[in-house]
């Protein structure tokens, strides 16, 4: 079985084309700008394919991103040069994050990251971001809340065949975490298909456990939203907090 994101890297954006990327930018960047960042050096965490490093450095902002598959950062290095924007991206776990050059205005940490980090560590994750940036610097981060994962996703499959590829995804719920199994079946230029199997572990983070972390790192937590500031949105929480 394959490393987490070795398979889905070339086809990580593909499967997510029905998600609205571009106002999930367009958000990110108005909470950045309420909690008083307009501009400068800003960090993604847990980067992928680099969507939102893209899309933040042709705003004008120096960014660094960050992921541990190395096949996800080589697609955010091509599709990056393919757009004509250049992120720096480095190779590192959430965990072990170091700047370059001083620290950073604002941090991101989206799109389900903070759901790959067990709950002891998350703590010691807390307090590298908060070393990681400027006093009154912004963090924003997003979990898959508790509720999707146990009530959605929980012990439940999910399969989709498209023209190109086809997915399958089988879920298995534990009283902390959600293992995942996704086998992808690639169409060749030949017409044959190729398989490839990875397993991913999803933690269940409690809205409190979390906010007793980040305070405890030194953020102040100024709000926790739904998907997109969605009020009523219950499968998706955002935290906004700015580093004391």
């Amino acid at each position: 079985m394959s490393q987490a994101y070795a398979g889905l890297a070339d086809w990580f954006e593909y499967l997510n084309s029905d998600c609205d990327y571009d106002s999930w930018s367009q958000y990110l960047y108005e909470r950045l700008r309420s909690l008083g960042v307009a501009g400068g050096r800003g960090l993604e965490i847990g980067c992928g394919s680099g969507r939102f490093c893209r899309d933040f450095a042709r705003r004008g902002f120096d960014m660094t991103g960050y992921d541990v598959s190395p096949a996800m950062l080589a697609k955010a290095e091509q599709l990056s040069a393919s757009e004509g924007v250049f992120p720096r991206y480095i190779l590192s776990d959430a965990r072990k994050i170091k700047t370059l050059g001083g620290r950073a205005d604002f941090a991101l940490c989206v799109n389900d990251c903070v759901n790959y980090i067990p709950q002891a560590d998350i703590p010691r994750f807390f307090a590298r971001v908060a070393g990681c940036l400027k006093k009154g610097g912004a963090f924003l981060f997003d979990v898959s809340s508790a509720y999707k994962l146990r009530e959605v996703v929980g012990n439940n499959s999910f399969c989709e065949d498209r023209e190109e590829v086809a997915w399958m995804w089988f879920n298995t719920l534990h009283p902390d975490r959600v293992e995942m199994d996704f086998t992808l079946f690639v169409r060749g230029e030949d017409g044959r298909f190729t398989r490839e199997d990875e397993r991913h572990t999803q933690y269940i983070h409690e809205e409190t456990d979390l906010r007793r972390a980040a305070e405890g790192a030194g953020f102040s937590v100024r709000a926790v939203e739904g998907a997109s500031g969605d009020s009523s949105d219950k499968m998706r929480q955002n935290f906004l907090c700015v580093r004391a």
